[in-house]
């Protein structure tokens, strides 16, 4: 919107020439995003309280987390409004990809939504029959990899693999990109939402993994960068550096909220919205397997989860850790929460700066 109004007054004002450049524009969406949470913030927290929207807690998990039963949760909205706001504002509103963005952030959080709405009156941990839940989630990917094929067709996508380090091979996937962008929206979603489990930690994590996202935005869109880089060009991309600024700043201020002791929970309605949110910009800027990397920490709480219940069904009752996802396994190992969050940031951070590394490996 702003964009739109300001830009073309640079002939009126030169000094409104500024708003053309993408680095300018990504700053004040990701500031717009932050306040727009420390504004709102307190206001949700309060409304979420006077409609008696608290999280329930499993009674199979650490005991110390039935302290925090009654915790507004559903605050996921507060970063889901926090970042398009600021991207409808600074953003090119004509560009494909920032709507896919969008569009990806809402309905994601939409079952989000639904599986926290349908816990908070019933009053028990358990929303949506899981089943149910992953049902909706892969029909939404389905939906969005129609798109992104239909855009391939077009010649607006490239259906070519990118991986990292190699530098000429590219494989053609064709029809096959479609159930490759399925398992990608689907797997990140869920590891988002796995890792959930502690004060601030699936929020700080998703901050870490989308500045480095939307570093890696801004090198797909930028001519000369992604060529000296070697990484793979995408111009509709650049615009979404815009979007990624916003996450970043929408979830930096969402955690002076979040951190412990929580105010606010993410709920759902966040969770399944933000991982499946990074894995469309990986998907657009043609980094799918970087965002492995660069969100390790949130696969390493899925593959915990996974190799759980499989030794636990084979072995006919053992468990390899003491509680999945991993972060519950290290609070019943005697690891105060505080610690456990804050290690597993230091390593999201490690995860992240190396992703950017391998970079130059090209």
């Amino acid at each position: 919107m702003f964009y739109g109004l300001l830009h073309p007054l640079k002939d009126i004002f030169s000094a409104f020439n500024v708003f053309r450049y993408i680095t300018v524009r990504t700053a004040l969406a990701g500031v717009t995003a932050m306040l727009i949470c420390l504004l709102a913030g307190p206001w949700l927290i309060n409304l979420l309280r006077r409609k008696q929207i608290g999280q329930e807690i499993r009674t199979d998990g650490p005991q110390s987390h039935l302290a925090k039963k009654g915790t507004p949760t559903m605050g996921g909205i507060l970063i889901i409004a926090a970042t398009i706001i600021p991207t409808l504002l600074w953003g090119n509103l004509s560009n494909t990809y920032v709507w896919l963005a969008i569009g990806t952030m809402i309905t994601f959080g939409i079952v989000g939504w639904l599986d926290d709405y349908l816990k908070v009156i019933r009053r028990r941990s358990l929303g949506l029959i899981a089943r149910y839940k992953l049902a909706l989630q892969i029909g939404l990917a389905v939906a969005f990899g129609a798109v992104v094929m239909l855009l391939g067709r077009a010649e607006v996508f490239d259906l070519h693999l990118s991986l990292p380090i190699f530098k000429s091979w590219l494989p053609y996937l064709g029809w096959l990109y479609w159930p490759w962008i399925v398992l990608i929206l689907v797997g990140s979603s869920n590891a988002v939402n796995l890792a959930d489990g502690l004060d601030g930690l699936a929020t700080g994590l998703t901050l870490i993994s989308s500045a480095a996202l939307t570093a890696l935005t801004y090198i797909a869109g930028h001519a000369i960068f992604s060529k000296y880089l070697y990484v793979a060009r995408v111009p509709m991309a650049a615009e979404l550096t815009v979007f990624g600024g916003a996450l970043t700043g929408a979830c930096l201020g969402f955690l002076w909220f979040n951190s412990h002791p929580a105010q606010v929970f993410m709920g759902d309605v966040g969770a399944l919205s933000l991982g499946a949110t990074l894995a469309m910009i990986s998907i657009l800027i043609k980094q799918e397997f970087l965002l492995f990397s660069v969100a390790g920490v949130f696969i390493i709480e899925l593959l915990s989860v996974a190799i759980q219940v499989s030794y636990f069904r084979l072995s006919g009752g053992k468990r390899v850790f003491r509680m999945a996802p991993l972060h519950h396994h290290f609070e019943l190992l005697g690891w105060p929460e505080e610690k456990v969050v804050i290690r597993f940031w230091i390593l999201g951070l490690i995860f992240a700066l190396f992703t950017l590394t391998t970079l130059k490996l090209r």
